[in-house]
Order: structure tokens, then sequence, then C-alpha cells
């Protein structure tokens, strides 16, 4: 099994050996994404702890749709529960584990003002270097939907990539009857780019693919303020 290419230098920093939790900066000393956090008005953005993956699983577990509706390709409404939280430790632990310097998956913890852990927003990139694109997608428990806290959270996903990592586009894939997620893409000022196919099981599902270009992003008046902080240590991550 190749083993996967280590993404840039980390330096690292003699600190006592303490239980894994106890001291957040250890991991980050390790791998430097884990230092990198978002915030917005009302939300924190970053790598979750164990403790919060572990309410993330849960919220999931409790959903993020209704039975009766198909907003993701994902299938969160087939199997238990417990499938479901699985499935949150195992994206979250597949992203880590693939991340390339120039090929990653970003998928950061939402977190509203009481510290509590809503969903996960996710930003990746292929080919980061010579393309400079990025999409972004992402999910929310029930309970936290309707509220804002989506544009909000990609919002965030979306500073980073444009403001601070040089991105030039962001693009994104909704089915066609998700209104919700619609909604949000063009109020962020996403454009038509198309439309693309997937397979589930017998049928086809078509979405709208949407494309955010920098003169866009920056032509927005509207959008909430992003605070980036702990970028510097990580930047030798992102390409």
């Amino acid at each position: 099994m190749r083993e996967r290419k280590r993404a840039g230098a980390l330096e690292t920093r003699a600190r006592p050996v303490v239980a894994m939790g106890q001291d957040p900066g250890v991991l980050a000393d390790l791998w430097p994404t884990f230092g990198l956090v978002l915030t917005t008005p009302r939300l924190t953005l970053r790598l979750p702890s164990t403790d919060q993956l572990v309410a993330l699983a849960e919220v999931a577990a409790e959903g993020v749709h209704g039975p009766d509706e198909r907003p993701f390709l994902t299938p969160w409404t087939e199997g238990s529960p417990a499938d479901r939280a699985r499935g949150v430790l195992e994206g979250h632990w597949y992203r880590l584990g693939t991340w390339e310097q120039d090929s990653w998956g970003l998928g950061m913890a939402v977190i509203d003002e009481a510290g509590t852990p809503m969903g996960i927003a996710t930003l990746r990139a292929r080919d980061f270097r010579v393309t400079r694109e990025v999409t972004t997608s992402s999910w929310l428990g029930v309970r936290f939907q309707g509220q804002g806290y989506g544009t909000e959270a990609r919002t965030a996903l979306l500073a980073l990539a444009f403001d601070h990592l040089g991105a030039t586009d962001a693009t994104t894939e909704v089915f066609q009857d998700n209104h919700a997620s619609q909604g949000v893409s063009r109020k962020l000022g996403y454009e038509p780019d198309g439309i693309s196919r997937d397979r589930r099981g017998d049928e086809v599902l078509v979405s709208d693919r949407l494309r955010l270009t920098r003169p866009r992003w920056d032509s927005l008046t509207s959008r909430v303020p992003v605070q980036v902080s702990g970028l510097e240590a990580a930047q030798d991550m992102f390409s």
C-alpha cells in the first residue's frame, strides 16, 4: 500500500506528553489544520475534536432531512441511526487520511455560540495548484436548519478559499428540487454552470452545477464578516 505524501514540512515543538484532547495545541503542531479557525458573527468552524466528532455523529443519527426527502446524493435516510453516526466518523477520518497538498477535503465542524456542534461544512479541491478551484458541501442537523446557519457556514468557507487561499472559482452541485440549497447558492452569487448526472440505483439524478467566480465574490456587499486564524501555520498544507 502506497504511503500518502505528507502535506509540507510540519515543524513540531517540544511539549509534555499529555492525553489526547487535554492540549489541543499538540494535535495542531502535528497536523496544523487543527489550529485553523473560521469565525462569523454566530458560528465557529474548525476541525472537530474527538468529543465534537461524537456530538456530530449523534446529530446525524437524529437526522439531517425529513424521511420523505432526498436533498443529498448521500443516502442519509437509508440504514439505522447508528449507520449515519458511523458515516460521519468514516468521512472525517477519510478526509484526514487522504489529504494531499494539492488535493484535499477540509471538513469543519459548524459550532454555534453556545458551543454546540450542528453539522459539517466541507471545502474540497483537486489539483488546486493548477485549477485554483474549490467545491463546497455541507449538512446540518434538522433542528438547526432554517435559521441561516448554512449560508453563514458556506460564506466562511468561501472567504477562506477566495480571500486567503487564492481560489479563482467555487462550484457546487445541487438537486434541482433542493430549494433551500439553491437559495443559499443564489444568495452568495453563484451562477448556472450546466448540470451533472449521477446514478442512484437504477435511476439518474440530475443536479444543477453552479459556479461562483472571484469577481462575483468580490462584488458581494451583504455577506457576513469572516475572521480566519491559524492559517499561517497551516499554509504549507495547501498548494
